[in-house]
């Protein structure tokens, strides 16, 4: 007698796909949840690349049914009328699932705020990567020719509070990077003096922001 023949579950090809695409990018875990057995969840996911801040529309967002893990965070497909118009907090990338914390309905620079672009040199990058919402102090340092000179710098430097709103990846030759910070609109003017004189430096700020 043969051996009775065992059916393999048919699992969708889009689900099939999105595991694949996680995998790609480094989501393993993730890919796994997709693929496990059991009771499916419809959640809302990413199918084509957006920046930080960019205003989510319709077709930046997908959905796929998966076997999900009640710790993993996510938007629901339900809500995916929710999540259109409001804006990335972090990079998105496509086949990645959406989660709750990588939109805010707010504005990344607030009113009464302005945006400082600031390039930083490979030795100017911290090795904590830099992400949207992190906390810094934008300081002005003593310009070279007046370290060469010896003119005695201020007895304390002068700093300016920023937030990070997005950070590029090093440039290829160069390596520099490019941050944007978020300052009072009454200390833009002045960071953005610091940044054309060279003698501006950006620290991070403690992780409670103070």
């Amino acid at each position: 007698m043969a051996p009775p023949r065992v059916s393999a579950r048919r699992r969708r090809p889009g689900v099939i796909a999105l595991s694949l695409a996680l995998i790609g990018a480094g989501g393993a875990g993730a890919a796994v949840l997709l693929l496990q057995v059991g009771d499916r969840t419809e959640v809302v996911t990413v199918v084509r690349d957006v920046q930080v801040g960019q205003v989510l529309t319709e077709g930046d967002l997908g959905t796929a049914s998966i076997a999900l893990d009640p710790a993993v965070k996510t938007v629901r497909s339900d809500d995916l009328d929710l999540v259109v118009g409001q804006r990335a907090a972090v990079e998105l990338r496509p086949g990645s699932l959406l989660a709750p914390s990588q939109v805010t309905k707010d504005s990344l620079v607030k009113t009464g705020e302005q945006l400082v672009p600031i390039g930083l040199e490979p030795k100017q990058i911290p090795a904590t990567a830099l992400v949207p919402g992190q906390k810094v102090q934008l300081v002005q340092v003593p310009a070279q020719s007046a370290a060469d000179t010896g003119q005695t710098p201020p007895a304390a430097p002068r700093t300016i509070a920023g937030r990070v709103v997005k950070a590029s990846g090093a440039a290829p030759g160069t390596g520099i990077m490019v941050v944007d910070v978020a300052t009072s609109a009454a200390d833009g003017p002045t960071a953005a003096a610091w940044v054309a004189a060279g003698t501006l430096r950006l620290v991070l700020a403690a992780a409670d922001g103070s």
